[in-house]
């Protein structure tokens, strides 16, 4: 199972979203195991140029997935393997905005799926979402050869949408295609902000020493996966036959409460702002998300293998040595729902420079 950190030495790869949490990771681990050159291709939509590693093989490119001069630069380096991480991210964005969601996450796949096609890649692997293309009745654990059509959000239906092009490319055309299905991604890397993730932004609500916005009754849970576990399963992912034309979870196998989650990270913030109860969101209908990871064992050896306290200490840890970045690309804007902001009049707060102006460290907020 050694090997398969051998096969990225020498070679080209691309990788879209590469400035994203598990894009910026993804880089850096392939960079330092000896590639050629690793292209981040990312538009900077949902990430930042401060986040990608600066590395003498790693090659950053500012664009679009949805671009075809951009796409046709990029390919021109004759990657070897491309992991296609690019997104308009995640359920409330599109929610919000459904058409740029399609545009991202259903032509910008097309379109980098053909020149996959033409250029004749390696291997092209395709991040998708376990939380998403489930809905919200499936049996847990959640099994790869399960469909629904109760898909609830925009972001839900195009996330299906790209395996189901990834699909017809493999059957079709020959184009050597894994899909990974991932839950509840959280650890360094990633930047807190209305349409992320619940960790970085109880993390970062936590360092100001904000109440943690809790929408629920207290007993949901979500199978959290570390940053590092997902990016071994995506190398792992770039290298074993068997993998090819197959779906397969990338979780932690593990359910954890959300409600514990947010009092673990007051604890180990020290903050002293408690948790305040908001009603759910429309969209929000899952109770519970546990997946099954067995396939993934069976054909990668994938086995997660962080712990969650030191999975959110690690992350806790990478917003402290990165405050000031953090602190300034933070984007909680006037107007958002009050079940995503931090503070209970931003306008205020922002008058007040208690938003986005901060020059201290977290300690001392």
């Amino acid at each position: 199972m050694s090997n398969y950190k051998e096969n990225f030495r020498g070679k080209t790869i691309l990788i879209t979203g590469g400035a994203g949490a598990i894009g910026s990771n993804l880089t850096r681990s392939i960079a330092e195991l000896g590639a050629r050159a690793v292209i981040v291709l990312d538009d900077l939509s949902a990430a930042y140029e401060w986040n990608v590693p600066k590395l003498s093989n790693v090659l950053f490119v500012k664009g679009s997935v949805v671009d075809e001069v951009i796409l046709k630069r990029t390919f021109g380096e004759k990657p070897d393997i491309v992991y296609h991480l690019a997104a308009f991210f995640a359920n409330q964005n599109s929610v919000d905005y459904p058409e740029k969601d399609l545009t991202v996450n259903g032509m910008g796949t097309l379109r980098v799926l053909e020149y996959c096609a033409m250029c004749r890649v390696e291997r092209m692997v395709y991040a998708s979402s376990g939380c998403s293309i489930y809905g919200s009745e499936a049996p847990l654990p959640l099994r790869e050869d399960f469909v629904s059509m109760h898909l609830t959000t925009p972001y839900q239906i195009t996330k299906m949408l790209g395996e189901l092009y990834a699909n017809f490319f493999y059957h079709h055309h020959g184009l050597r295609i894994v899909k990974t299905r991932f839950f509840n991604s959280y650890g360094p890397g990633e930047v807190p902000g209305q349409y992320r993730n619940v960790i970085p932004n109880f993390i970062y609500w936590a360092l100001c020493k904000q109440p943690l916005r809790f929408t629920g009754i207290g007993t949901e849970t979500r199978d959290f996966t570390y940053v590092m576990d997902i990016v071994d399963a995506l190398l792992r992912a770039g290298y074993f036959e068997e993998a090819i034309g197959q779906e397969m979870n990338i979780a932690s196998g593990s359910e954890t409460n959300i409600l514990q989650m947010a009092e673990q990270i007051n604890d180990l913030t020290g903050n002293p702002g408690g948790i305040r109860r908001m009603e759910p969101r429309k969209w929000d209908t899952k109770k519970r998300l546990l997946a099954s990871i067995e396939r993934a064992g069976q054909i990668l050896g994938y086995v997660p293998r962080t712990d969650f306290r030191i999975g959110i200490m690690n992350t806790i840890r990478w917003f402290e040595e990165n405050w000031e970045n953090i602190r300034e690309s933070a984007d909680f804007p006037p107007g958002m729902s009050s079940a995503a902001r931090p503070f209970d009049d931003p306008e205020r707060e922002m008058r007040e420079g208690r938003i986005g102006l901060r020059s201290e460290s977290p300690a001392s907020v």
